[in-house]
């Protein structure tokens, strides 16, 4: 299937360019400026795409939950069907090989399927029943019925570093949707034309379902007013965002300045620390050595869950372990970042925290050898667990291949080091049992810090599946409390709905005393699949 770039905003089913502002995709491993140009959008055109979505949801609202899973199995299979144009754009705009674009697709569309199953399962709507006590005394109770519903249209913001599957037909959007959400996608600058391609396919899938156009809508704009004006739209119920700390810090204010505030979802900056315990780092030092490095360099090393801080105990063992680690590192190949601003980014990163004084560079690789226009260069740094302690620029995020290894005196200075950290998405601890006994407490102080602990493993590679909770404490997100990966994201765009005393013919499918879509009711307190 051929499809030929047009550089268009997605306003439901129009194409729009307004503005004579535009932009361009870029090669990063060239420096080549992609064809075509593409529009940013100007505020009529956000007006209407927002418009458009809030028609689309009260559309939506109408919808069976079989019409939704249907559009979200579409979605997934109009993407498959422009496939390979997908791959060599994405590629072209990232610079990533070809296995990792195919992979990445393949997740992209598993989760809409994923989605789909969840709102044909529907449980996930959490029906809850207390049925009525006329004779109760002194007051009767009334009869009382909630689920939850969608908010209303979402804005979606496209990540940089996952063109796919954290981007237009992402998780976000599968999420949103699934809900009964209709979305207008902010497409990330850094890969317009892989947004695109997307954007076609789910344009095409929302077509073919035969729902209102306005449920899929797409803008471009390089221009931060683009976004800000998407969010400040008063249209716009919610918001998903993964990127820096600094742009989802900017749009998480818009969202909570708003004459109505709305949530804003945003997953910012981690460093991920793992923590090496003494008989693990003795037992399988080399081991160790080799899964670190395999995860701090993967995707040259622009992963959210990148691991940024290692921390052990500052001894023989651990002075090994960091001069193999600087040897491994040495020996990399210089990668190709995702584009300039990111590896502009990386390397102000590690000058700052050259510039504290405090660190020391076991390893770092030369800043080009020609052969890419966004060179990133893997480094290994060390610090003692002291000047970590008090200096807060070390404890922050550099985005890229690097980690910092910081050195304990003793095992009480490991947990100041776990207790002073920012939240994260994840915390990873190597061990043996003896490990876990001696270090009771870290495990406690590092549940208060993350998202997700990980035991013996390394934090890169997201499983997408019910039980996983892809978030964490303030930077790592804006809400400790939701998830942009799993099942459990569909709760981001939902809110709770209470119906008193209403006739059966009234109330949703849901929350009749027949139990006509066969889910899971918390009824009077009992949870059953049974009728009333």
């Amino acid at each position: 299937m051929a499809i030929k770039l047009h550089g268009k905003n997605f306003i439901g089913a129009d194409r729009s360019a307004n503005s004579a502002s535009t932009l361009r995709g870029r090669d990063p491993r060239s420096g080549e400026e992609l064809e075509p140009h593409f529009y940013e959008a100007d505020a009529s055109e956000i007006d209407r795409a927002v418009e458009h979505g809030q028609e689309a949801f009260r559309e939506m609202r109408r919808r069976s939950p079989e019409e939704r899973a249907e559009l979200l199995d579409l979605m997934a299979e109009e993407i498959e069907a422009v496939g390979d144009e997908i791959v060599d754009r994405t590629m072209q705009e990232t610079g990533f090989p070809q296995g990792r674009v195919q992979g990445e697709m393949g997740r992209t569309t598993n989760q809409l399927r994923m989605f789909a199953e969840v709102v044909r399962e529907g449980s996930w709507v959490d029906a809850r029943i207390d049925r009525p006590q006329p004779n109760r005394r002194p007051i009767p109770k009334p009869d009382i019925r909630r689920m939850l519903i969608s908010m209303g249209p979402v804005a979606v913001f496209g990540a940089s570093n996952f063109p796919l599957a954290f981007s237009v037909g992402g998780g976000d959007t599968a999420s949103a949707i699934a809900a009964g959400s209709p979305v207008v996608v902010k497409a990330h600058p850094a890969h317009p034309g892989t947004s695109e391609l997307v954007g076609e396919a789910l344009a095409r899938a929302v077509q073919a379902a035969g729902i209102h156009p306005g449920t899929f809508s797409m803008v471009h704009g390089a221009n931060p007013q683009v976004s800000l004006a998407l969010v400040r739209h008063p249209g716009i119920k919610a918001v998903g965002f993964t990127g820096s700390l600094k742009a989802g810090r900017a749009i998480f204010d818009a969202g909570s300045n708003r004459p109505e505030p709305i949530p804003v979802y945003a997953e910012m900056g981690s460093v991920n620390p793992v923590f090496i315990l003494p008989r693990a780092l003795r037992q399988r030092r080399e081991e160790l050595v080799d899964g670190l490095m395999a995860s701090v360099t993967l995707g040259g090393g622009q992963f959210c869950t990148n691991p940024g801080v290692v921390v052990g105990l500052g001894n023989g063992d651990l002075k090994a372990f960091v001069r193999s680690l600087g040897e491994r590192a040495s020996a990399t190949a210089l990668c190709t970042m995702l584009h300039e601003g990111i590896r502009s980014g990386y390397e102000e990163g590690l000058n700052e925290l050259e510039a504290t004084g405090d660190v020391r560079f076991v390893a770092r690789g030369s800043s080009s050898n020609g052969s890419t226009a966004t060179p990133g260069t893997t480094a290994v740094l060390t610090a003692s667990a002291r000047a970590f302690l008090a200096k807060k620029r070390l404890q922050e995020e550099v985005f890229g291949p690097s980690t910092l290894v910081v050195s304990c005196t003793d095992s009480a200075e490991i947990e100041r080091v776990a207790y002073s950290v920012d939240g994260n998405l994840t915390a990873t601890i190597h061990g043996t049992q003896e490990d876990l006994e001696e270090f009771a407490d870290l495990v406690h102080l590092l549940e208060n810090k993350v998202g997700r602990l990980i035991f013996n493993g390394f934090p890169t590679g997201v499983e997408v599946c019910a039980s996983m909770h892809h978030g964490g404490p303030y930077p790592a997100t804006t809400d400790l409390r939701s998830t942009s990966v799993g099942t459990a994201a569909i709760l981001r765009f939902a809110r709770p709905i209470c119906f008193q005393d209403f006739p059966q013919t009234a109330l949703p499918a849901e929350l009749r005393d027949r139990n006509e879509r066969g889910i899971w009711r918390l009824v009077d307190d009992q949870l059953t699949k049974d009728d009333i």
